[in-house]
């Protein structure tokens, strides 16, 4: 008895250790979930060189609370700014380009207008138009509210300074 109460005990703390993750797929894979039910698509757009990049992993994207908002409100893309795999968007392929040291994908580029900055977030609407990106790492605190910010739509019609002001945080 004492060894199947043990057992019980064992497989309940590992459940309740095993934190939530971001449900990360591919460009493609998104394109393709949205044509099914359109929501909005958050890329996160990295290279595998980047310090701020893996913390950003390894701190706000850890989080419980960004994690399910991203899960319930986006369709979460991982894109390496530097990735070799061709992508087709919008009819056109993207490809990587390497001239000399410099390296990049034109995908990323496109999104980050030519400002190659990593870590760097981009939201586009349920439509596949991109919103906006926003560069750097981002605290969870901070992180929270620009999700709120281009899932509810509020960026149409609110200012991003009252939006902030009247935000009520879960964390």
């Amino acid at each position: 008895m004492r060894k199947l109460v043990l057992l019980a005990v064992v497989v309940l703390s590992t459940i309740s250790v095993q934190a939530q993750e971001v449900n990360w797929l591919s460009f493609e894979e998104a394109l393709e979930l949205n044509k099914k039910n359109p929501k909005p698509i958050m890329i996160d757009l990295y290279t595998d060189w980047c310090g701020w990049c893996k913390r950003m992993d390894a701190t706000t994207y850890k989080n419980e609370v960004i994690v399910k908002y991203i899960n319930d409100n986006y369709y979460a893309v991982k894109m390496d700014g530097e990735g070799k795999e061709d992508i087709t968007f919008k009819g056109r392929t993207f490809k990587f380009v390497q001239k000399g040291r410099s390296k990049y994908h034109e995908l990323a580029v496109a999104i980050l207008n030519g400002k190659l900055s990593y870590p760097s977030t981009a939201f586009f609407t349920a439509e596949e138009q991109l919103i906006q990106t926003v560069p750097g790492y981002l605290v969870k605190e901070k992180f929270e509210k620009i999700l709120a910010y281009f899932s509810g739509e509020a960026y149409k019609n609110t200012p991003w300074k009252d939006f902030e002001k009247n935000f009520k945080s879960s964390l």
